[in-house]
């Protein structure tokens, strides 16, 4: 399981994919989402601008799953 710490109250999935490693830049992830079914907390989303809190969760294709957590 990956973490990606944020220092703010919350994160979009698109920046999230992006802190995360899984795409390069933040306009890959309207195609990124497009193209594979990503789970947030479970369900299907395809929203880049999907706003996730801290302990939300995103599952990617591959079964990684991404945890957002606080930092410092």
């Amino acid at each position: 399981m990956n973490q990606v710490l944020i220092t703010t109250d919350h994160i979009t999935l698109g920046q999230l994919l992006k802190d995360a490693g899984v795409i390069d830049s933040g306009g890959a992830a309207k195609w990124f989402l497009k193209e594979n079914r990503v789970l947030v907390n479970g369900e299907p989303d395809d929203r880049r601008g999907r706003k996730l809190f801290v302990g939300d969760t995103a599952t990617l294709p591959d079964g990684a799953v991404i945890t957002v957590a606080a930092g410092a």
